[in-house]
């Protein structure tokens, strides 16, 4: 499954890529963000699909592994992943002055130098291999990715030097805090990590959307 994941993730993301350059120069965060929703919905009816064709035994693995948990069998998927991701945090780690000057403005990014077309792919193409080495892991654990940079930032600044690593020790510890939860709250039972981020992820997510408009 956590192979399986990882490539319809990288499919994923080449049809979405190649959807928002069709017809500009760069990339359209338009195109971007309607193609992936659309892409995600049509995914999902094909995952349903499966699932109607698929046993009980199996069905009911997919529906565990879509809700998120953090309960991987061996060390061998964790070894795996760490070459997508790595690659990932090395696209990362040229971006962070550069992405300083993206978020004031490309027009003004451009007049400075930045080649701001190679800079969203980089940043794309190395946001897509982290996420979905992890999601090919622990499955779909919602809200982290969202709100752990917002608040970050509010506790570090917009400098993406901070920010980057910031976001990734913060969102590890509160993904390690909501599985304590989910592993306590109805103790013997666990809950799948998923549902705690997203009971928690949820409201936040709703109180920063709110305290920006």
């Amino acid at each position: 499954m956590p192979l399986a994941s990882f490539a319809g993730s990288i499919g994923a993301l080449t049809i979405v890529y190649a959807l928002s350059t069709a017809r500009r120069r760069g990339t359209s965060a338009m195109v971007l963000l309607l193609g992936g929703v659309t892409l995600q919905a049509l995914l999902s009816a094909v995952i349903a699909f499966v699932q109607y064709l698929a046993d009980f035994t199996q069905t009911f693995r997919n529906v565990r592994w879509l809700m998120g948990s953090l309960d991987v069998a061996s060390y061998a998927p964790l070894a795996a992943a760490l070459a997508p991701m790595a690659i990932g945090w090395a696209g990362f780690a040229t971006l962070p002055r550069v992405l300083d000057l993206v978020s004031v403005g490309s027009e003004s990014a451009a007049a400075r130098g930045v080649n701001v077309e190679r800079t969203e792919r980089i940043a794309l193409v190395s946001a897509s291999l982290t996420t979905g080495a992890a999601v090919s892991l622990a499955g779909p654990v919602s809200f982290v990715g969202i709100i752990v940079p917002h608040l970050v930032r509010l506790i570090v600044g917009a400098d993406h030097r901070l920010v980057l690593p910031a976001s990734a020790l913060f969102g590890g510890a509160f993904l390690i805090g909501c599985d304590l939860v989910a592993r306590t709250i109805i103790a013997p039972l666990e809950l799948p990590v998923g549902i705690v981020t997203a009971i928690i992820g949820g409201p936040v997510f709703l109180w920063l959307l709110f305290r920006t408009a």
